[in-house]
C-alpha cells in the first residue's frame, strides 16, 4: 500500500517523493469534506500538542490568507488568519497573539487602524505590514506607528523571516 499525505490545498506530499504532486481530485466531495477536519486538527495542534508562539495574518486576499499560515507553520509557528480586522478583533485570540502580520489596505478597518485600535485597548502586540501598494503610496504617519516592519507583495521567505526574528527575539 502507498501512502501519502493530503494537504488542504488539493495536493498530496509523497514521504517518499522530493516534492508535492497534485490530488486527482475525483471524487472531490471526498476532498471538501476532509478540509475542513484537516483545518480544525490544525487548530488543535496549534493549540495543545505543539505550543508555539501564535502569528496572525490579517488579509482580506484569500490566496494570502491560504499560503503565509502554511508557511508560518513551516517556519515553526502557529498560525491563524481572518479576513478582515473585524473578524479578528472578534476571535477571542488577541491574548495569544505574539505577532500581527496585516494587509496595509482592507475593506473596513485597515491594518494601521487594527494596530492603533489595539494600542487602544491596552495591547502592544509586534506588527509586520505586508501590502501590495508601493512605496510611495503608504498611509502617511505609518512609520510613527512603530511597525516592526514592512513587506511588499510578493516578499521572499528569507524577508518574512528576517521580519519575525525582529518581532520575537529567541528570548520569547
Amino acid at each position: 500500500m502507498e501512502w501519502r499525505i493530503l494537504r488542504t490545498d488539493g495536493t498530496t506530499k509523497d514521504p517518499n517523493a522530493a516534492r508535492t504532486t497534485p490530488v486527482d481530485r475525483a471524487p472531490s466531495s471526498a476532498f471538501h469534506r476532509l478540509a475542513p477536519r484537516v483545518h480544525r486538527l490544525r487548530q488543535i495542534e496549534d493549540r495543545v500538542i505543539a505550543p508555539r508562539l501564535l502569528v496572525v495574518v490579517v488579509d482580506d486576499d484569500e490566496s494570502v490568507r491560504e499560503s503565509l499560515p502554511d508557511l508560518l507553520r513551516e517556519l515553526g509557528y502557529a498560525a491563524r488568519a481572518f479576513a478582515s480586522a473585524e473578524e479578528f478583533l472578534a476571535s477571542g485570540c488577541i491574548a495569544d497573539a505574539r505577532c500581527l502580520i496585516l494587509d496595509i489596505a482592507m475593506p473596513g478597518m485597515s491594518g494601521p487602524e487594527l494596530q492603533r485600535e489595539l494600542i487602544l485597548q491596552g495591547h502592544t502586540i509586534p506588527v509586520i505590514f505586508i501590502t501590495a501598494l508601493a512605496d510611495k503610496s503608504l498611509p502617511p504617519g505609518l512609520l510613527r506607528q512603530r511597525p516592526v516592519g514592512c513587506l511588499f507583495k510578493p516578499f521572499s521567505d528569507q524577508d518574512l523571516r528576517e521580519a519575525l526574528a525582529a518581532a520575537l527575539p529567541p528570548s520569547q
